[in-house]
């Protein structure tokens, strides 16, 4: 399964089908999902991350029990848009993962993420850094998803 514009993912979801946001981080990749209209991303959980196999049977089990259909999966470019190494580490990770879970995928810039994230648990909740361990990744991956609802217009869905 190849990757698909954000528009493109759209088109092919059945109706009332949640997207799964996806923040795939070195050590801890965060979930997210959409409600049934698409339209709000509510954090999910943090999975700490492992080998592909045990991370594609995870998602499978989400997409089952939760009616995921498709997923938005976080791409780390440079902050002046640049494709670098680890933009390209996480494209061919969510290649792999749409081949293994048969979930169609699109990439979504990811920049600043996790520290605009980070900025608001210490600002707005202000979250000591071990207790914002736990929630930032499952955080930005609803951050990415939501960024990516908002950007189709809802006649889309």
């Amino acid at each position: 399964m190849t990757l698909l514009t954000l528009t493109d993912l759209a088109a092919t979801l059945p109706r009332h089908a949640r997207l799964l946001g996806i923040d795939p981080g070195r050590k801890q990749v965060g979930l997210a999902l959409s409600d049934v209209s698409r339209m709000v991303a509510t954090p999910f959980e943090t999975v700490k991350r492992g080998k592909l196999g045990a991370m594609v049977a995870h998602i499978r089990a989400i997409a089952q029990q939760h009616e995921v259909a498709g997923m938005v999966v976080g791409i780390p470019l440079s902050l002046d848009g640049t494709f670098g190494p680890a933009a390209q580490a996480a494209k061919d990770w969510a290649i792999a993962l749409a081949e293994q879970t048969g979930l169609p995928a699109c990439l979504w810039d990811e920049r600043l993420s996790s520290s605009a994230v980070n900025r608001m648990l210490i600002q707005e909740a202000d979250l000591s850094r071990k207790k914002r361990e736990g929630v930032v990744d499952q955080l930005a991956a609803a951050y990415i998803l939501q960024a990516a609802l908002d950007s189709l217009p809802s006649a889309e869905f």
